[in-house]
Parts: structure tokens; sequence; C-alpha cells
């Protein structure tokens, strides 16, 4: 977080930026109005900590010019007691809060922190509209596996019947979720994302309920959750395998009464949002294991969606070659480039264990290393967790029968992993990238056993 503090105070501005560096929050200051425009022209700031009375530019004017240009910068006005009046026209004019001096740091740290929380969520949920706005992506290609999906979508796009996406990881999970709710009658109202397996357990009933002020300690505004953020839209709960089953419990009654509860509230709120999850996980063989609830999986698992891997529909890959080099040029401001004979032989013939973000990948990595028109061989090395390089990329003598599973593939890095760090899992997990919690549902998913079993 990089903050704009604007005060004539020179020991109130050295001690805020002091303070806040403490908490880790980055800090520019001006003296004056006339400085700060300066400063919010050349530079962004996720926030502006601003005095009412400022000589020359007062802080309202400040204000002002900030609307009229367009920065999203939250502001919090800097009042004094007898300047409330004035704080409060200045919420009218778009201040997003105020504190009155003298104040302690460690509110404006809470107030800042809420801030930021909030414009990550205004900026996901525009993400999601651009998005829906934007579906050159959709589903691409021809085969009779991406001809049975669009009609299951179709299918289900204008009810409101919960959905399970399931898949290996890469599939396009996400943009089949995207793609159900752009055929929806609902395809206008917001699109919200969220992966439950990158929520830190402890605020993810904060994250998708919202909470009350004064719920716990810190929670200094009433924030709404996910659920409520997505009106009569849809909520994409990816890597819903990973959700603890205490949220679970939560997930369940939320399915059978459509109605959610703010941590800290007393009243029921209305759920309107179509639900869609997604897993790669085998949540059978949870609910056996009983990691997962039984009945929350038949909730969520109304109507099913199997996403094929890459490799059962090769004949697509030329369509998604075009169609992620035209959107990897755009992203990088260059022209796209064909790719050459020997190039697109490899790339319709490997066996693709990550599916269309491996793809992608490659494809990324062949623009970068390329002469600017054509993509060679020697442009897409592939380094990947099975050890792999360009010889990866080789003519397999049988995409569908050569290619182990990613599940094996999976399975067969963690053993290794295991028995390099004999059995200490933490540092498995590390050197896999993964987190601890997952390489422990991990083995216990493919009943994995290690030299010692350490922590």
């Amino acid at each position: 977080m990089a903050i704009l503090i604007v005060d004539d105070e020179k020991n109130i501005r050295s001690s805020l930026k002091k303070y806040l560096g403490l908490e880790g929050i980055e800090s520019e200051y001006a003296e004056s109005g006339e400085a700060a425009l300066g400063f919010l022209e050349r530079d962004r700031f996720d926030a502006v900590l601003l005095d009412l009375k400022l000589p020359g530019m007062s802080g309202q004017e400040v204000l002002e010019w900030i609307q009229q240009r367009g920065i999203r910068s939250p502001v919090i006005m800097i009042s004094a007691h007898g300047q409330i009046s004035d704080a409060v026209l200045a919420l009218k004019s778009g201040a997003k809060d105020y504190l009155v001096k003298p104040f302690d740091p460690a509110e404006l740290v809470i107030k800042l922190r809420a801030l930021l929380e909030n414009r990550r969520r205004e900026d996901m949920i525009e993400a999601g509209k651009r998005t829906d706005l934007n579906r050159e992506s959709g589903l691409i290609g021809n085969t009779e596996a991406m001809s049975q999906l669009s009609r299951q979508i179709d299918k289900i796009a204008s009810t409101d019947v919960t959905v399970l996406v399931t898949g290996e990881s890469g599939t396009g999970k996400e943009v089949a979720a995207r793609e159900i709710h752009a055929r929806s009658l609902n395809r206008d109202e917001p699109f919200v994302a969220v992966n439950i397996g990158g929520i830190h357990e402890g605020l993810m009933e904060s994250e998708l309920f919202g909470h009350e002020k004064g719920a716990f300690t810190g929670a200094v505004n009433r924030k709404p959750g996910l659920f409520e953020l997505a009106g009569k839209g849809c909520l994409f709960l990816d890597e819903i395998g990973e959700m603890p089953l205490p949220l679970q419990v939560k997930l369940l009654r939320v399915l059978q009464e459509r109605k959610i509860r703010r941590l800290g509230g007393m009243n029921d709120i209305p759920v309107n949002a179509r639900i869609v999850s997604a897993t790669n996980r085998d949540l059978e063989a949870m609910v056996r294991d009983g990691s997962f609830r039984e009945d929350l999986y038949y909730r969520l698992n109304v109507f099913r969606i199997e996403l094929p891997p890459l490799r059962e529909r090769a004949e697509d890959i030329p369509l998604l070659i075009d169609h992620l080099l035209n959107k990897l040029a755009s992203r990088m401001g260059r022209s796209v480039p064909k790719i050459a004979p020997e190039g697109l032989d490899k790339l319709c013939s490997y066996a693709y264990p990550g599916n269309i973000r491996e793809l992608e990948n490659i494809l990324e990595r062949g623009l970068i290393y390329s002469d600017g028109h054509t993509i060679k061989p020697e442009d897409m090395n592939l380094c990947t967790l099975h050890g792999g390089n360009d010889e990866s990329l080789e003519p397999s003598s049988g995409v569908q029968t050569a290619a182990k599973s990613l599940e094996s593939i999976e399975k067969e890095a963690i053993r290794d992993a295991l028995t390099q760090y004999q059995g200490n899992r933490t540092k498995a997990a590390e050197a896999l990238g993964i987190s601890r919690k997952t390489i422990l549902n991990k083995i216990k998913v493919y009943k994995l056993k290690s030299p010692e079993d350490t922590d």
C-alpha cells in the first residue's frame, strides 16, 4: 500500500510517515494542496490522507480536483473539532472517511486497510463485468466434446440451477462458469469469482458472508460478503474442495435456505446469485474419507459439467493456438507471429498434462523468445514439473495412450519430493510450490506413505 499524506504541519507528516512505515505502508507527503496535485499527476496512490485546512488551496478544493480528474484513490479527510461540519461536506463531495485531530495512528491504519479491501472488491466486480462484455475467449473448439459442452450450457443457462464444474487443472473451469453466466438471463449482473484455496481459513467466513461493524477486532465498518456483492448474478467458487468442514456447514445452509447472515449480524439476508463451483479434486473420494460433506456434495452437484482434457480434443489445438496467440500478442503490444510448420506439428502432438493453461504458457514463452515474425521450435523450450525441456514437445506415438494422467504425474512428483526430504512434508510442499495443507490432502487422496512422515 502506498498513500499520500497532505498536511501543512511538519511534525504530523513526519510522525505519520514513520508510523506507517513500521506497518509496512509506504507514503509520500506534501505540505500544500498545490504540491499534492503534483504528486497525484505523477504517481498512483492507494489512498490520500488530506487535511481540510491547508495554506493556499484548501483540502476541499483538492478533493474536488481529485473527483474532476477521475482519480480513483479513496480520500480520508483530517479535520479539527471545529471543522466536523466541513468534513461531513467533504464526505458528500466524495471523501470516503474522516479523522478528527488528534487521532490514533492505529485507527488510521485500520481505516486504510478497510478502504483497500473495499477497493479490491469493487475492482473484482468491475473486472468480471468487463470480461463478460468482452467475451472473445468463450469456448474455443469444434470437436464433439466442445459441442456437447455448449449444449449442456444452453440447457441450464436460463435457469438458476446450481452447477458443479469438474475437470483437470487448466481445462478452463472459470471460462465455462463465465460462459454459463454470459448466456443467462442475468448476464448484466455481476460475475464474482473467488478461489477458495487462496483465502486464509480465518478470513474465509468474512470474505464470503461479510461482517457487521464491531464483529471482531479491526471490523471498524460493515462489509458485505461476496454472496451479497454477486447480487442476482453469479458467484463462482473455485477449488471448492479446499473449503474447511466448518465453512461447508455454513455453505450448505446458504444453498438450502438461500439466505446468509453476516458475522456479528442478527438478520438473515436473501441470496439471489446462482452458485457455480469448480474443482479438480475427486469430491466423491473426499466424501468417502470424510473430508467433504455428503449433503453439501449433493447440493453442489445438481447439474454437473465435466470439462475434457486437451489431449482428448487435440483437433481443437490449432484454433486455441490462434486464439491464444492473438490474445497474448495484444497484451504485449506486439504483432501476431506465425508458427513454423515443424513447431506447429510439435504443439499439435504434445500431451499437455497442464491442459490449456500449459499451452498458453508455451505460446507466451515462444512469443517472448521469437524474432517477432515466426515462432520456431527452439523458441518454445519447455521446463515442467516432470523435468521436460524442448524434448517434451516431441510428437508422441499416440497422445491418448502414451500420455500420463495428470494425477499420476502429480502423485509421482509428491512421492519423489517426500523421498528427497526424508518424509518432511513441509519441506516437500515448499519444494513443489504448494501449501502444507494441500500436500497433506494429496497424501491422503493418493494414499502415499513417506519414509518418516515428519513435519
